[in-house]
């Protein structure tokens, strides 16, 4: 592998998520969310909201950050799904994100505890995201023309499969969509899927567990695995971020150039030297140079003034 030197150094203080010791992985992504400071909320009202589910699924808990009563209203807002191969990972874990995001962005950011394979299989999990999309729509304080949803590995599968959902089903529409080495093809067949088996975080044993689980033995349609598509129109605008040493990476990159060869507005970018979410190395300038990029790509596509740090 290249290896960015930043990158590498933080190699042994990494836990070891992969899925082939599943409960060992939730327990250990559990504790590194544990141990992550609590975020500086400056403002940042920060709270759990129920929504209904969709037709005979459960009630849907989220994570949601609101910005100061003073901030203007109706509020952009952004729908973040979090990663974890289906299998593992919580709205929780995304709180700093959110309370950043809500805070640069002035929008509502809210998170979603979506069901987790092999317990709850496909649709299980995009039912969910469904039905918290559908309740953010709804909000009072929410401009339903500026509406994004942000999606992180297995959480990118799930949001770009939401765009093809509520394109094929009549809305809530969405504005924009962010795509973070997003989890796309159950059919593990590109080349950085047959090169990088055994990588930090990520590697092809997992996504072969991955979707073993989130499929349970059922054939994949366009909505389980997005890469499947063979109709891209209509899709809201794209940034696709994708990991070099990932095995990930070619289907997020091969999945970006279909949305635009359909005619969607899409930007794409391989940070050199990572490896499947390296951004947890926050300190890393890679990592840092990829959160601002972030930050930067939701303010465009959600049409939003920047607002300064501090307030």
């Amino acid at each position: 592998m290249h290896l960015d030197p930043e990158l590498a150094a933080a190699l042994p203080a990494l836990p070891d998520l992969h899925i082939a010791d599943l409960p060992g992985a939730r327990a250990r992504m559990r504790e590194l969310a544990d141990r992550a400071p609590r975020p500086a909320l400056d403002g940042v009202e920060l709270t759990e909201e129920t929504v209904p589910a969709t037709a005979g699924g459960p009630a849907v808990r989220t994570l949601v950050a609101a910005p100061p009563p003073g901030v203007p209203r109706p509020l952009p807002a952004l729908l973040v799904l979090h990663g974890g191969g289906f299998v593992m990972g919580a709205a929780d874990m995304t709180a700093p994100l959110l309370v950043q995001l809500c805070s640069r962005l002035g929008a509502l950011v809210v998170a979603v505890d979506y069901r987790l394979a092999p317990e709850h299989p496909y649709p299980a999990a995009l039912d969910d995201c469904a039905a918290a999309l559908r309740s953010l729509a709804g909000r009072d304080d929410v401009d339903r023309d500026r509406l994004g949803v942000h999606g992180m590995s297995a959480g990118g599968g799930l949001a770009a499969a939401l765009t093809l959902l509520v394109r094929d089903r009549g809305g809530p529409a969405l504005r924009f969509q962010l795509l973070d080495a997003p989890e796309v093809d159950d059919r593990l067949d590109t080349p950085s899927m047959h090169a990088f088996t055994d990588t930090p975080l990520w590697s092809r044993p997992d996504a072969v567990l991955s979707w073993r689980h989130y499929l349970a033995g059922a054939a994949a349609d366009v909505y389980a695995a997005p890469a499947r598509a063979t109709d891209l129109t209509g899709l809201p605008p794209a940034y696709v971020s994708v990991y070099e040493n990932d095995p990930l990476r070619d289907e997020g990159v091969d999945y970006a150039m279909r949305l635009l060869r359909a005619g969607v507005g899409v930007e794409l970018h391989l940070f050199p030297g990572t490896f499947h979410r390296s951004v947890v190395v926050a300190d890393a300038e890679v990592s840092r140079r990829q959160a601002a990029e972030t930050l930067r790509a939701l303010r465009d596509g959600l049409a939003v003034t920047p607002v300064p740090p501090g307030r």
